[in-house]
Parts: C-alpha cells; structure tokens; sequence
C-alpha cells in the first residue's frame, strides 16, 4: 500500500449514477487521513475502499450543496460510534455555517467525536496539520465555494556516501550543520496536491493548482456544453487540462461527471483535456502520488 495515495470513493455530479456514487475524496497520507467533500453513500463506499473512520484526521468540505456534503451526518456520527480517540479537524466555508450545523446534528446517535471546527471566510487561510499545511481559497461558484491546497514543506535528505566519505555515521548524523550538512544532503521538495471542485475559471484556481503534484479537479461537462457550464458555475475537461497545462501540474485526476454521460463517453473527457498526465476517475480507484519531482 502507498503511504501517500487518493482513493476515489465517488466520481459523480450532482446526481449519482448506476456506475457513479456521489462525491467522496480520501487522501491518505503518511497515515493522516484527508477526507474531501463526502456525499451520500460514502461510508459504503468506504468499506468497499477497506478504508475506516478511524484514520481520518480532516474532513475538508468545499461547499453546501447535497453531492458534496450530504455524507457529513453518517462520516461524523461513525467517528463517534467507533470511538474515534483523536481530534478530526473539520474544514468548511463559514458562510455555510448553518448547514455545517444541520448536517452535523441531522440526527440523533451515540458517541460524540473530538472535532475541532476550522469555519474559513473571505479570501481563506493557511491550517497547520501535522506535517502539511492546508490552504483554503474561494473559488467563483454559485454558493461560497473553497478549493484546498495541501503542501508539504521542503527538506533535505541524507547522502550516504557522501556521510560514508566523511566518516559520519549513527548519532551524529543528527549533529550536522553549515557546510557540511549542505554536503552531505540533498534538497527533498515537499509535495502538493490542490482539491478543485465546483467552479468556473478563475485566478484561484490556477493559485491553488501552481506546482502541484496531484491536481483533483471537477471535470464536469465536455466542450458541448461549455456555456452551460459558465452559467452552472463549473469546468469543462479541456478547462481542467488548461489549469494543468499552465500550472505545471504532474497528475491530473478529471473527476465529478454530469450524469448526462455514458461510458462511451469516457475517452472524451481524456481527449479534450489533452493532458499526459490525465487519469478519468472511477469510483474505487486508487492513484499514488507521483515521485517527488527530481527524482525517479
């Protein structure tokens, strides 16, 4: 199992399908679990996946409209039946807050979980979780919308023979410093990955996409339906493909689909993207994050 990988629970619009389950993004990472935008049937989904309630660490939800939260009453009610010991940070527009509270207490159950509530407003903030920061941004949809931006910061790592020529070994490595740290070390760039999910183009976008290793981005109609799409507030493929193409992106995964599409419609969205890096999410599927850039 890849200790950094997205496991797609769901890939569909706003109305779920025979093949597509409502939204539902877990990124797991070096044991912290990162849970994106839950819709209906997520816990399901997620004992398919063999994933549980007990390694999520965040629940990020973009926006309020059902396909992307109407899973947040059962995640939030199975954190407090499994008696989930550690603290879950929930992260939600706070224009939303009344439905964060609706969701939240949709109904009554057993065990009341350790969430520590992150409502971001106005032009978003930076979180500090263990070994990343999330950055919230506000996207241009028709309800306040927050796209997410998990950044790892930069290292370095150690060079065994250059240690071995220097005749460090054991303990002292920990020691080192100045020049000699330079020469024994190499720079390890921190990876990113950027959740982009209900929007039209705009600058935020490209701000939350800049640089990043995995790109999951709304995908929701084909070329077609480009002007539908501006009105209704999202992105086309070869829209998603353009952010990937500007941004210097490594992994492109087009996901959230209208319903109006069939199968046969699937190598499509791949084609109009026209981006090398391009996965089509299914549900189910599971997509490691690319080698940190500079290596292999």
């Amino acid at each position: 199992m890849s200790r950094r990988e997205l496991i797609v629970l769901g890939t569909a619009g706003a109305v779920p399908t025979r093949r597509r389950n409502h939204n539902g993004y877990l990124l797991r990472w070096d044991g912290k679990g990162v849970l994106f935008d839950p819709g209906e049937g997520i816990q399901r989904q997620m004992s398919f996946a063999g994933a549980s309630a007990t390694e999520l660490h965040w629940l990020c939800v973009t926006h309020f409209h059902g396909d992307h939260s109407l899973g947040v009453p059962g995640i939030i009610q199975r954190l407090g039946r499994d008696g989930v010991p550690h603290d879950v940070h929930a992260v939600f527009p706070a224009e939303g807050a009344e439905y964060w509270e609706r969701l939240k207490y949709a109904t009554s159950y057993f065990g009341e979980p350790s969430l520590v509530e992150h409502p971001v407003s106005g032009s978003g903030e930076t979180l500090q979780g263990e070994g990343f920061t999330i950055t919230a941004m506000p996207l241009d949809h028709s309800i306040p919308t927050y796209g997410y931006r998990l950044v790892e910061p930069d290292g370095r790592t150690f060079l065994p023979e250059r240690l071995r020529a220097h005749g460090i070994s054991g303990a002292a490595v920990r020691d080192l410093s100045g020049v000699l740290l330079a020469e024994c070390t190499a720079p390890k760039p921190g990876q990113k990955v950027a959740f982009v999910m209900d929007t039209r183009l705009c600058d935020n976008v490209f701000e939350l996409a800049d640089g990043v290793d995995m790109l999951i981005i709304e995908s929701t109609f084909l070329d077609s339906e480009t002007t539908h799409a501006h009105e209704r507030g999202h992105l086309t493929a070869r829209q998603a493909g353009e952010v990937a193409r500007s941004c210097g992106v490594q992994t492109l995964v087009l996901t959230h689909f209208s319903e109006r599409y069939v199968q046969a419609d699937d190598p499509l969205f791949l084609e109009q993207a026209d981006f090398p890096g391009a996965v089509l999410a299914y549900d189910l599927d599971r997509i490691p994050l690319p080698p940190r850039r500079g290596t292999r």
